[in-house]
Formats: structure tokens, sequence, C-alpha cells
């Protein structure tokens, strides 16, 4: 679950504490381009207040324009799907040819909305059940390969923690992968036990720790939505620690440095540490896909594009990464909408 769904949510169990009636639409199903994802979410509250998105804007505007003519009825769900002509298209922000598929529904007391939060927050992946006949949800536990599934009478959403990346060093390049990685809807923590690094950290938003990196890695117990890169440049502080996240479920594990110093860095956890080639062969090292970057801010945007890629399983990564040669970074530096259904307002 990204940290936007979560918002969403949030949103959502809040405003109906507070007395509100509140509609949950979800992306379901999307046919040529769109401009939002299957499973992309949106609050709307009774009085046209909306958390999240689903399209560009305008279909949000069409429907919290019928919501505030029309209320939301406290019915069980429907589907509705938007787009289809290139003037249909072109009004609700779709690319010609684009169409949207969403579920409306009505939310209640039964819709376990506070449940998946909690979940979310005890970091376990949770499948959410919505029966589109009588509005029942269920809750149950979810495999780390389940997705958003719809057949026109369930639709079924995996709900989980947020993504998190481990910073291991608290350096000017530190800073600017953090910032992007919380614009990009991470969980943050940076380590570094050297006090005249700390001292001058100053990212909101981050948590900053003192632990030894390898401690650190141990009590996070990285899991498929944990990224874990150390920019440190010193062995004692990045080696134990990378060991530790290549023998984890860690979806992307990277090391800062030049094609030298990673070549003597593998060898360095493969003879002391004992890591076995396959787990040698999850380091991302040099870290980053070759953009040609110098400064830190661009080498920055170079690893959080590598590893955004590894979190969405771009299997072209690999083939860019392996384009970097010898330039590896050191760290210097009109339309209306088409319902498939009766509509919620009819």
């Amino acid at each position: 679950m990204h940290s936007t769904d979560l918002e969403v949510l949030g949103h959502a169990a809040r405003w109906r504490a507070d007395g509100h009636a509140v509609l949950l639409v979800t992306v379901v199903k999307t046919w040529g381009s769109s401009p939002r994802p299957e499973g992309a979410m949106l609050a709307l509250r009774g009085d046209g207040r909306v958390a999240g998105s689903v399209s560009g804007g305008c279909i949000e505007d069409d429907l919290i324009a019928r919501v505030q003519v029309h209320g939301i009825p406290a019915t069980r769900p429907e589907v509705v799907t938007y787009g289809v002509s290139a003037e249909e298209a072109r009004r609700f922000g779709l690319p010609c040819g684009g169409t949207i598929q969403l579920v409306c529904e009505p939310l209640h007391e039964g819709s376990a909305v506070e449940a998946l939060l909690e979940a979310a927050r005890e970091r376990r992946l949770v499948a959410r059940r919505l029966d589109l006949a009588s509005g029942e949800v269920a809750l149950e536990e979810a495999d780390r390969s389940a997705g958003l599934r719809f057949d026109g009478r369930e639709l079924l959403t995996v709900h989980g923690p947020r993504f998190r990346l481990l910073v291991i060093g608290a350096g000017q390049l530190s800073k600017f992968l953090c910032q992007i990685a919380l614009a990009l809807d991470f969980e943050v923590i940076v380590c570094d036990p050297r006090e005249e690094y700390r001292d001058s950290w100053d990212v909101p938003g981050v948590q900053l720790s003192r632990s030894m990196p390898d401690d650190l890695v141990i009590e996070l117990q990285p899991d498929e939505r944990t990224a874990v890169v150390a920019l440190t440049h010193d062995p004692k502080l990045d080696d134990l620690a990378l060991m530790e996240a290549l023998r984890s479920r860690a979806f992307y594990v990277a090391a800062l440095g030049s094609r030298r110093n990673n070549d003597a860095r593998r060898e360095r956890l493969m003879e002391h540490f004992g890591l076995a080639p396959a787990e040698l062969g999850r380091l991302h090292g040099p870290a980053g896909v070759y953009i040609g970057s110098k400064t830190p801010p661009e080498i920055a945007v170079s690893i959080a594009a590598e590893m955004i890629a590894a979190k969405n399983g771009v299997a072209a990564a690999a083939d860019i990464a392996a384009a970097k040669g010898g330039a590896a970074h050191t760290g210097s530096a009109g339309c209306s909408a088409a319902p498939a259904a009766p509509p919620l307002w009819s």
C-alpha cells in the first residue's frame, strides 16, 4: 500500500467518525491509456470534499457534482465506467480511447477501513473482499504475490505497509535521496552512528537513528517492501549492514562507490562474511541507473530511479545498469459518463 492509499483510507475513517457519509471509489479496470492505475482510490465525502485521485481531475469533478446534487446513497456498491469516445476522453482527462471502470462503495460500519489502517501500522499484508451484491466486507491474510482482482461480483484489493527505505549515512547525498523518497511516498529512516554527521541532519519527515547500521537492519527485519542503500563509503558501517540486508527479503539493496570499490566490497562480503553468490548477486553496486550524473542531486535521482524500477519489477533496469561501464558514481559530489450498470444516483 502506498502512503497515498493510507491517506485516502485515513481521511475516510476520520470523516465517518465525524458522522459524514463517505463513498470509497476504486479503479478496478482500465482499457487503453489511463491516468491512474488499477487500485487507485478516492474517498468522497457527502459535502463534496475528496481525498485521493482516480483520474486527471475531470472524473472527480463529475463524481463530486453527482454527490452534491444527489448525496451518497446508503446502498450497495455499484460499477460505473467512464470514457470510450474521443469527446468523452477529452472531457474526463483520459487519452483518446481510454476507458476507466470504477467501483463506488458507500462505506458503513462493516467496511473494515479502521482494521486496514491498523494492519498497515503493524506492517501486515491484508486482502479485503467486497461483495458487490451485499456490500459485505471480509478481511484475510494476503500473499505477497496477490493483487487486485475484480470479476463483476467481488472486488479483492490488497493492502499493507508503506514501502520503506533505510539509508545508511547522513551525508549530503543522503539528504537528496531522502527528499526524493519522501516525495515517492516511502517511509524513510537514516542511520548514522557518527555524531559529526547526525548533528547537521535537517530533513523533516525522516527518522534518524544512532544505532549501528547492522543492528538496525536486524531490528527492522527488511521485507519485500523495504529498500536498503549504503552511502557512507566506510566498510565498518556499510559491510555488516549490507550482509544482513542481502540475507533479508529487501526488494532493493545498493551501495555507493566506483565499480572497483564495489568489486572489492563483493570480495569482502564473500570471503569474510560468507555470502553466497546468489546473495551477492542481489547487490546493486554501483548504486543507481547510469544517467551521467555528477552532482549529489543527480546521483540521488539515479539511485531513486533504480530503486523504483526494482520496486515495480522492471527487468530492463538491469540492462540499463549494465551500460554504466566505468562511469560509476563515486559520491562526489465534451463527454458524459457511460455507466456500465445503473448509476448510483439514478
